[in-house]
């Protein structure tokens, strides 16, 4: 079998986005974990050429599995500079050490260096410029802050 013909694939930047989070909802441990809801409160997004605004009413479901591993989905809407919107389902997963696992869950402030924090996002739009969006995948990397997130995503090229 030769598979020399399939492209490699490439990273190309789509996006930096900041994801203001309200305060948790703690939903309690569950047979599976600790489940927990962060309400998105807005934000902003950047790209090139291009600015969007992230809107207020999504949220970051989240399961923390154990002692050093958290697993992400986020459901939130992007609107352009345009007035075009983006729906955004961002699924992720988080591991660090587990004290500082603890610190994040605690809403600390924590060294990015100390955590593995990788997303696909998944984005739709019925927009007629951005048909692309809906044919590509997606990869990103993220730092939780205390009141925000913030992700870089790029398009799989």
């Amino acid at each position: 079998m030769d598979l020399t013909d399939a492209p490699v694939p490439q990273l190309a930047f789509f996006a930096e986005l900041a994801v203001l989070v309200g305060a948790p909802v703690e939903v309690g441990r569950t047979p599976r974990g600790l489940r927990r809801m962060i309400p998105i409160t807005g934000g902003q997004a950047r790209g090139d050429g291009w600015t969007a605004r992230v809107l207020p009413g999504g949220a970051d479901w989240q399961l923390v599995v154990g002692d050093t591993l958290a697993e992400l989905q986020a459901h939130y809407v992007l609107e352009t500079d345009g007035g075009d919107r983006i729906y955004v389902h961002n699924r992720a997963i988080r591991h660090a050490a587990a004290e500082v696992t603890a610190r994040l869950v605690r809403g600390e402030a924590v060294d990015p260096a100390l955590v593995y924090f990788r997303c696909l996002p998944s984005l739709e739009t019925g927009a007629p410029s951005l048909q692309w969006v809906n044919e590509r995948l997606f990869v990103g990397s993220g730092v939780r802050r205390p009141h925000q997130v913030e992700m870089r995503f790029f398009q799989l090229a």
